[in-house]
């Protein structure tokens, strides 16, 4: 496994790809330290740090429910990352997740079976 601090996994519990990434880290004896939104609200700090390391679009949940839940004019007020940012401030649900985060770095949003794969198993190059 590759060698670095523990992992973050921001989400909801209840979320099914949160679950899928939970029970793969499991299976996986990964150990994270999961970070539910209904719980621990996300911070200006967080939020702040994961807009200047990817694009606002990407963060956003535009299928979710609580993009839909939005008025028209509140879509089209999410322009930039500070409105971005102050949307997932005001309600986190809209995040796309799992987000996960090494080291603060996000490196993975969403569920990504190669990509964690990719991030935590190493290979013998011998074989």
């Amino acid at each position: 496994m590759t060698n670095f601090s523990r992992p973050s996994l921001y989400g909801i519990a209840n979320c099914s790809t949160v679950k899928k990434a939970r029970d793969w880290l499991a299976l996986h004896e990964i150990p994270v330290d999961f970070i539910d939104f209904k719980k621990h609200a996300l911070t200006p700090e967080i939020a702040q740090n994961w807009l200047t390391q990817i694009d606002w679009g990407a963060l956003i949940n535009r299928k979710g429910l609580t993009w839909r839940g939005l008025t028209e004019l509140q879509k089209q007020a999410i322009v930039d990352a500070a409105s971005a940012s102050d949307l997932m401030l005001e309600k986190n649900s809209v995040i796309k997740r799992p987000v996960l985060e090494i080291e603060g770095k996000i490196r993975c949003i969403g569920f990504d079976l190669a990509a964690y794969e990719h991030l935590f198993t190493l290979k013998d190059p011998h074989d």
